[in-house]
């Protein structure tokens, strides 16, 4: 593990840091940040910014100030509105290629997909917004089955035509709204400045960082993450660790050793999904321990001088919060301390009192 790699990429991606940012210029900072766990995506935002709360974040979803939908790597992301459709634009081509296989499974062929499109817009078109659910029944009644995943599958598609993102909350459902009507103010990028665009967003907020690295979290192939990497190489720094390059932000400030500062990292936090190589931050013999089963499902994880040492849970109730942690090891005393630190943060981001903390 490289200390060095770890305690830049803290920095980096605000997780170590004291800047005062409202919730959408995180977003916009990252460029991009999984987001399909939604409340451990508002956490991943909360965490970055130290005095923002859940109503917050969620205040800044319901304004437009940040979008939500299916963009990189075929999943849910945060990202800034008006990145939306250039965003669509680079990725979606390969991804609903790849898809075809999946949708011919499911019987769902241009023709059925095509209906859906129109009955969701005709739902959608007079600026409301429409529940997860009732969006689902709406087909069903107008005879596209949505069972066995295929409800699913014709929203994942919906969105990658650009018709459809997700809208408010409501309650603990999820709302459709038409993209055009949502996303006010749009950029429009070629391809090469879109993957120049990418790329250094990428590598600002996420170097040090490798091209792979680049690739995997951008869902581009290894020419096309070249190619956005050699357009911006100018505005970033290199080093070599290991034999491998790396590449951050010009301003990253060089060595920058982790402290032994905790944090409560969210499930499918950028700290980890947001590499192909996790080497740097997570022991190959506990990498397991945080996808159990290796079932694609991320944990929230504890990280200490910018290593993950354990996972932890949450119990949210009335009254206040329960908090789970298991470590992986036994935690040094500075360690226990600044894990209450982190777990009253976490609490304060939730407008709750911490009520039990359980080992």
């Amino acid at each position: 593990m490289n200390t060095d790699i770890a305690g830049r990429r803290l920095a980096n991606q605000f997780i170590r840091s004291s800047a005062s940012m409202k919730p959408e210029e995180v977003v916009r900072r990252l460029g991009a940040l999984q987001a399909q766990d939604y409340l451990q995506a508002v956490w991943a935002i909360g965490l970055r910014t130290p005095s923002a709360t859940l109503a917050q974040v969620e205040r800044a979803v319901a304004e437009r100030k940040i979008a939500l939908t299916w963009t990189l790597r075929g999943t849910i992301h945060f990202v800034p509105p008006e990145d939306v459709k250039w965003l669509l634009q680079l990725c979606a081509p390969r991804l609903l290629r790849q898809a075809v296989r999946r949708m011919e499974q499911l019987e769902l062929d241009e023709k059925t997909l095509g209906h859906a499109r129109k009955i969701i817009y005709k739902a959608l078109k007079n600026g409301g917004s429409i529940r997860r659910p009732d969006m689902l029944e709406l087909l069903e009644s107008e005879g596209i089955r949505t069972g066995g995943q295929r409800g699913y599958h014709i929203l994942w598609h919906s969105a990658y035509s650009g018709l459809i993102c997700f809208g408010p909350r409501s309650g603990k459902q999820q709302t459709f709204v038409l993209l055009d009507q949502w996303v006010e103010h749009s950029r429009e990028l070629s391809f090469e400045e879109s993957l120049s665009e990418l790329a250094l967003r990428y590598f600002t907020a996420h170097g040090p960082a490798t091209v792979q690295d680049f690739a995997w979290w951008a869902g581009l192939t290894l020419t096309e993450a070249r190619a956005g990497l050699d357009a911006v190489k100018s505005k970033l720094e290199t080093d070599v660790f290991s034999g491998t390059e790396y590449w951050s932000p010009a301003s990253s400030g060089g060595h920058m050793p982790a402290t032994s500062e905790v944090h409560l990292l969210p499930g499918f936090d950028e700290y980890i999904l947001g590499y192909s190589d996790r080497s740097a931050v997570l022991e190959p013999e506990t990498a397991p321990l945080i996808v159990p089963g290796n079932n694609g499902v991320f944990l929230p994880t504890i990280a200490a001088g910018g290593q993950i040492i354990g996972t932890w849970k949450r119990t949210v109730k009335t009254k206040g919060v329960d908090l789970k942690f298991s470590p992986f090891t036994k935690l040094a005393q500075d360690h226990e301390e600044r894990l209450m630190l982190a777990a009253e943060r976490y609490a304060a981001f939730l407008g709750l009192p911490v009520l039990t903390i359980m080992r």
